[in-house]
């Protein structure tokens, strides 16, 4: 029954009308308010969506200003790299307006007492070295909720094994010009008892100072240790602590007898690097890698490159990559007076280095950059180390597979 309006009367009059008509009509009025509501729920839900984007970009903002605020006297620009335990910003000195790079502590280690010694211990090695090839120092604090942070020189250029990757191997004279100034930075931190331990091609950075191209510059002291020091916390937890394409094999073994032929050994791993282009092992993961070290020897560099090696050279680099220390370099001087007494140790100067800087100069980056194109560059690896290098061994020992 529904009512409707006859004309020529003045009132409502009841009237019989079919079930499905009425029912169709009440299903039509029921779905016309479920799509109100639904449609008021996709609104307001939007609304909330908005707002809160808003609010993440202010309080993204507040972050920044309140950075900026409790850093003083360094103004953050933009983000330039990151890894380890920190991350590096592009800064301006208030009142110099030289550039600067500036490294925060990542919060997540912020929580960790140990990360953060570590990364006291850094900057406190770094600040108490003065050698023109290891990145400089200029300030270090904490702001007041906590977060550490240090400033250092703001270096142009690019990482060893970005050029690599970029541009493929360096002629042997190039070569002895870059490992030299590395010898320098390193003889300098060992003669103050300091082991660098993460001496890699990601850590050693090419740059132009002052006009003067090739300037090398080793960074990242991140897991520098005083030499002769015990690490019982990471010889509780058996961890390998720098990276498995440059290990030296003792420090696979044994993570406590860093020296500074391990450093060296990790050098020479560098050199091999830029003279073939390819790591000295190589292999699917880490424990291969490692397990390598620790058992084969290296392929010649001439081999390895496919192209000859000049023989004082390579017998060089295969010294820094003996298996044992004490057939190594003693120090970081006598590999430096070794290589200067290599046949290419003059054929690489300050004009050649210019030449290739301008060269390329339009495919360099433009900021300070340790982003690795290397894979298996971990700095810290947590493993249970002597099972698995059991296993590997096993493995090793076995006839080789047909490939």
């Amino acid at each position: 029954m529904a009512y409707e309006y006859l004309p020529g009367r003045r009132y409502w009059t009841a009237a019989l009308v079919p079930e499905s008509d009425f029912l169709a009509e009440l299903s039509r009025t029921r779905n016309l308010a479920i799509a109100a509501i639904a449609g008021g729920g996709i609104l307001l839900a939007l609304v909330i969506l908005v707002s809160s984007v808003r609010s993440y970009r202010r309080e993204l903002r507040n972050e920044v200003s309140r950075i900026e605020r409790k850093l003083g006297q360094y103004r953050l620009e933009h983000r330039i790299g990151g890894g380890g335990n920190g991350t590096v910003y592009r800064a301006a000195h208030a009142f110099l307006r030289r550039p600067t790079a500036v490294k925060l502590m990542n919060p997540e280690f912020a929580r960790s007492d140990r990360a953060r010694v570590r990364f006291e211990q850094e900057v406190q090695a770094m600040s108490g070295l003065s050698h023109p090839n290891t990145v400089a120092v200029y300030d270090y604090g904490q702001t007041p909720d906590g977060t550490l942070y240090y400033a250092m020189e703001y270096l142009t250029g690019l990482a060893l094994d970005a050029m690599v990757q970029s541009w493929g191997p360096v002629p042997a004279s190039r070569l002895i010009y870059i490992m030299r100034q590395v010898c320098g930075s390193l003889a300098e931190a060992h003669g103050k008892g300091l082991i660098h331990r993460d001496i890699k091609t990601a850590n050693i950075m090419l740059c132009e100072r002052g006009g003067v191209f090739d300037v090398v510059k080793v960074l990242d002291f991140g897991l520098v240790k005083e030499a002769g020091q015990m690490d019982a916390e990471l010889t509780q937890a058996d961890a390998l602590v720098g990276t498995p394409l440059f290990m030296a094999p003792e420090l696979i073994s044994e993570p406590d007898r860093a020296s500074p032929q391990s450093d060296i050994y990790a050098l020479g791993a560098v050199g091999y690097q830029l003279i073939t282009g390819r790591h000295v092992f190589e292999g699917a993961n880490a424990v291969e890698i490692c397990a390598a070290h620790l058992q084969e020897e290296p392929v010649s560099p001439s081999v390895r490159a496919g192209q000859p090696v000049a023989a004082d050279l390579e017998g060089l680099l295969l010294a820094c990559l003996a298996k044992k220390p004490e057939d190594r370099p003693a120090h970081a001087l006598d590999l430096d007076s070794r290589l200067a007494a290599c046949g290419d140790a003059n054929g690489w100067t300050g004009a050649d280095a210019r030449d290739w800087w301008e060269r390329h100069q339009n495919d360099l980056p433009l900021d300070y950059s340790r982003q690795t194109h290397t894979p298996l560059s971990n700095t810290e690896l947590l493993v249970d180390v002597s099972e698995r290098l059991k296993s590997a061994a096993t493995a090793h020992s076995s006839p080789p597979a047909s490939r």
